[in-house]
């Protein structure tokens, strides 16, 4: 027969054990860090918990588009002239009821912090992380001049060994006609440059 304390032991063991599953099932797919990632990733872990995690990333992308797009917004978010205790106020009234309380708390927080004008780039590294999380690979082709579907597809075929089983690939299309032909190609941090631009370059480097 067990003891009380043996008991006990094993009721905490059982608890630590549960608590330290339940924050890894939460943790963020990166490890990112600064001043973006503190925010970005303690986001990250309470949209989690709360199963919110998509509708946040629409929240705060909405928020990034109104930076963008609001001079006056851009202005209250960026104006250290404001108090903080105002614009805790204002962002209350402004998302309460509007937003997850995740979206709304990261705000006040941001507000009572003084780092609302931090919240773009906030925003981008929490979409980092929901692109993670997804599986998603983002992949550039640069080309001198637009690429055609079959075009297109032929590279896209070409690349296919370059990323992770199961990946989803978010490709993006760009024209750059200073690279004169060929290609350039970004996969994540990768850089491929096959433009003739290069190879320009290269040759009036070479020694005759």
């Amino acid at each position: 027969m067990l003891s009380n304390a043996s008991i006990l032991r094993k009721v905490a063991t059982t608890a630590i054990r549960r608590s330290m599953a339940t924050e890894a099932a939460h943790k963020p797919p990166l490890d990112l860090y600064g001043l973006n990632a503190r925010y970005a990733n303690a986001t990250y872990i309470a949209a989690s918990k709360s199963n919110t995690l998509d509708q946040v990333e629409s929240e705060l992308l909405a928020i990034k588009n109104s930076a963008s797009t609001s001079k006056a917004f851009a202005s209250f978010l960026e104006n250290p002239l404001i108090s903080r205790d105002e614009k805790t106020k204002s962002v209350t009234d402004m998302l309460s009821g509007k937003t997850t309380p995740v979206t709304l708390n990261l705000m006040t927080v941001l507000a009572g912090n003084a780092r609302l004008n931090a919240i773009v780039g906030i925003a981008d590294t929490y979409v980092q992380l929901m692109k993670a999380k997804r599986g998603e690979v983002e992949a550039t082709i640069i080309s001198a001049e637009p690429l055609n579907k079959t075009q297109t597809a032929a590279v896209q075929d070409a690349m296919k060994s370059q990323f992770p089983e199961g990946a989803k690939v978010v490709l993006e299309s760009k024209v750059d006609p200073s690279i004169l032909g060929g290609l350039q190609i970004q996969i994540g941090d990768k850089f491929l440059d096959l433009s003739v631009g290069s190879r320009i370059e290269e040759v009036g480097r070479t020694a005759v």
